[in-house]
């Protein structure tokens, strides 16, 4: 290690660098990739009005039409038991592997494909074979959570003080040294971000209903596409308040209660074909030449895939995009919400302009994009800048808080840019990597959506019931992601992060 700590993890051209060196270094060079290829996407705005839809949309927000509601309470309670009964199942699978993560190659690669590839994408490869039913909503939150809680349950246990363990006598078994000695020193981190990964799913929830299953989501992207938006406006309200009043509905003592509800509520089970499922993962999901062993025809199977670079390239090129978007967003928006800047109706009005971009997924967003500007790229690089950016600038505004400024008559302009900025923007850019994959992920399943990334073509074939093409572009995707997190985690500052990206 050098003096700074982390020289020898860095690669080459970062190697003996001062930490501001570096941190400049990562931003120009992200930004200049990203103006460097700007011109290959697809911005194009395809509407002939989008400022009159803006207006009818923002009506509909300031002006719900409550009355017009069906059964919202059914569908809220959906997508509530979808997402509690999710966590549930992703926190029993993954606790137990996370305790085999540090020691298991074979279950970390396990839980890294597993978390690269979407809910939404999961949610599509079960509804083939469990329809649109309560098993396929829970598959699609309990298989991919399993690989989440796996990865930051071991990175928690991993960051625990050892020294109550070690000071247990030699004779103590491992079991008995992790039950008293470690767990409790992590289990208050480990309860924080598993009430985080439910807030998750409860957005993940109400976004499978953009596949056809009836939580809040389903209910939502059929308003909008009609054109109802008081309709919309009623059910983003209640979406809202959903995730507003979750401290209060969400209490630990009310959850044996929630659970009992929302087993009931997630009934009837389908009835599972074993025949069925056992062709589905042994022949059709996989390419026929591949079955037959037949190599040469494998690759001439590869080849004949329809737009696989460009549909690659365009995936690429908008997570690039979305994490120089949200890179900008973040640093615009983070003083608005800090206490060093402004008053308290300016700070109170960036808080909840945060929490509305961070509270919105990024999917949501994109529809609506979608709707005001039509199918380009462009809609997916806002939706993916101003949730990631507005996320990023959330912690950072936080962190902010807790800082005293050495110089307190110093302007606001100056404080922000002398002294606020270079204490925050090291954590800040740490985030950004750390967000980076998951702005991959996000960009992938906006395909679905109409825009030309490797979701457009999963979702297609899955459509056509080309099962094999689709699962061969839900491994690319999964790869492509898997490289993209070891790249930001190799990148990733570590001089000082804002927290522990568990927390987030």
């Amino acid at each position: 290690m050098s003096e700074a700590g982390i020289d020898e993890r860095r690669p080459g051209w970062l190697a003996g660098a001062t930490p501001g060196v570096r941190l400049a270094r990562h931003t120009l060079t992200l930004v200049a990739l990203a103006v460097v290829l700007l011109p290959l996407a697809d911005l194009a705005i395809l509407t002939r009005d989008p400022w009159a839809e803006l207006g009818r949309m923002t009506r509909g927000l300031v002006w719900p039409a409550w009355g017009t509601l069906e059964s919202p309470f059914s569908a809220l309670g959906l997508t509530v038991a979808v997402a509690l009964w999710g966590t549930l199942g992703g926190l029993v699978l993954g606790f137990p592997l996370a305790l085999l993560f540090a020691r298991s190659r074979l279950v970390r690669a396990g839980c890294a494909f597993v978390r690269a590839i979407h809910e939404l994408f999961w949610a599509v490869l079960f509804l083939q074979v469990f329809g649109l039913s309560a098993l396929t909503a829970l598959l699609a939150l309990t298989v991919p959570y399993a690989g989440i809680f796996a990865k930051v349950y071991a990175e928690i246990l991993e960051q625990t003080p050892r020294a109550a363990r070690d000071a247990l006598a030699p004779g103590v078994g491992r079991l008995s040294r992790f039950v008293y000695a470690e767990l409790p020193l992590a289990w208050a981190r480990m309860a924080a971000y598993t009430r985080y990964r439910f807030e998750c799913a409860l957005r993940a929830s109400v976004l499978l209903g953009f596949v056809g299953l009836p939580t809040l989501g389903f209910h939502l992207e059929t308003a909008f596409r009609e054109g109802r938006y008081p309709e919309a406006g009623a059910l983003l309200w209640l979406f809202y308040l959903l995730i507003a009043s979750l401290p209060w509905w969400g209490h630990r003592r009310l959850i044996p209660v929630l659970l009992v509800v929302g087993a009931w509520l997630l009934g009837p089970w389908p009835s599972v074909d074993g025949a069925l499922l056992w062709r589905f993962v042994s022949t059709d999901i996989w390419p026929a030449p591949l079955l037959a062993g037949d190599w040469a025809g494998l690759v001439e199977w590869v080849v004949r895939l329809p737009e696989l670079g460009p549909a690659i390239g365009n995936t690429l090129l908008l997570g690039l995009l979305g994490t120089v978007g949200a890179l900008v967003v973040a640093l615009a928006l983070w003083p608005l919400a800090c206490r060093h800047f402004g008053n308290r109706a300016t700070r109170l009005a960036g808080h909840g302009l945060l929490v509305f971009l961070r509270s919105t997924p990024e999917l949501m967003l994109a529809f609506v994009f979608l709707l005001l500007l039509g199918p380009s790229l462009l809609p997916a690089w806002l939706a993916l800048a101003l949730h990631n950016g507005a996320l990023i600038a959330f912690l950072v505004a936080r962190h902010a808080d807790a800082i005293a400024p050495g110089m307190p008559d110093m302007p606001s302009s100056g404080r922000l840019a002398y002294e606020l900025l270079p204490r925050v923007y090291p954590g800040l850019l740490a985030l950004l990597y750390y967000r980076a994959e998951v702005i991959l992920r996000e960009t992938a399943v906006l395909g679905m959506l109409g825009v030309a990334t490797l979701g457009f073509y999963i979702e297609e074939g899955f459509d056509y019931l080309m099962f094999d093409v689709a699962f061969f572009l839900l491994l690319i995707t999964a790869a492509l992601n898997i490289v993209v997190d070891a790249l930001s985690r190799r990148l990733r500052p570590r001089e000082a992060p804002i927290e522990d990206p568990a927390s987030q």
